[in-house]
């Protein structure tokens, strides 16, 4: 009986997990439309030929990593402006979670709400309603050209500027 309930368990856990393909570089990366913490709604298709974009999830607002790692993008921004390029990190949590979490961070650009996990099961990043942390750097065609699925908080802002000159996006 133990048996069969471990492997009922198991089956049911790899449905789960593979009902969406992970996502690899070279793929088209799947559009997306959330609700920015400046107000704004930022659709991925809105940047196609005009700009690269970095979409760096984070599991939740105010846990001390994401903290680190916002803090990391605002306070090295200049960093990343120089780049032909839109920033941005994205959670499950709800707008106003994201806004406040925002203030206190001074954040300068915009953090994404996605709180009905759809875009982030579209990055497979969603994982029992929290996103992984993994930052997708996405050309001007829409192509994923980079997954960074080792993130680190204190240094995220200089590890994206190395990878965008890397990947050489534009200045």
């Amino acid at each position: 009986m133990k048996y069969v309930l471990s492997l009922v368990l198991v089956t049911m856990l790899a449905f789960t997990s593979s009902s969406q393909a992970e996502l690899n570089v070279g793929d088209m990366a799947p559009n997306f439309t959330m609700q920015g913490t400046d107000g704004k709604t930022y659709t991925l298709s809105d940047f196609k030929g005009k700009k690269a974009v970095v979409l760096a999830w984070f599991p939740k607002a105010f846990t001390s990593g994401c903290t680190v790692e916002c803090k990391s993008l605002a306070e090295n921004g200049d960093k990343l402006k120089a780049f032909n390029a839109q920033y941005f990190m994205a959670s499950t949590d709800d707008i106003e979670k994201n806004k406040e979490f925002a203030l206190e961070t001074k954040a300068d650009f915009p953090l994404l709400s996605d709180p009905d996990g759809e875009v982030a099961d579209a990055y497979d990043v969603n994982m029992f309603g929290f996103a992984k942390r993994h930052t997708f750097y996405i050309d001007k065609s829409g192509k994923i050209v980079m997954i960074d699925k080792n993130v680190r908080p204190a240094t995220s802002a200089e590890d994206m500027a190395k990878y965008m000159a890397m990947l050489n996006f534009d200045k």
